[in-house]
């Protein structure tokens, strides 16, 4: 593979990888976020808060992924392996389609974020 392309590779993945993280992220924070407000005084489980943690480690990855490829890469799959075991615990039904919904879009941007680092 050319030079070249070897460096849009890496910029293409990259890019696409802290994209798909960052709006996960976001949309989860702001969901977790949302959802703590309207239930008024209500306390939140135990549950709740290692949900929000795990969020919380997710968005510090895509913030770290404008400096180090691969910390933030191997700290998104952490992320993604903590919401499937968080998932096998606590959901209900369907564990699999909630694991596709949630930690999936993590292990995607993690892999494209660590084929960026290697590539380039």
């Amino acid at each position: 593979m050319s030079a070249d392309k070897r460096y849009r590779l890496a910029r293409w993945s990259k890019w696409v990888g802290r994209t798909i993280a960052n709006i996960e992220a976001v949309f989860f924070l702001l969901f977790l976020v949302g959802a703590a407000i309207t239930e008024g005084g209500e306390t939140i489980g135990a549950a709740g808060v290692l949900l929000f943690l795990l969020q919380v480690v997710a968005f510090y990855a895509c913030i770290l992924s404008w400096y180090r490829l691969g910390r933030a890469g191997i700290m998104l799959i952490l992320v993604s392996i903590g919401l499937g075991i968080h998932i096998g615990v606590c959901a209900g039904h369907n564990h699999f389609l909630a694991w596709v919904m949630i930690g999936l879009p993590y292990l995607v941007a993690a892999l494209l974020l660590l084929c960026s680092r290697r590539v380039s």
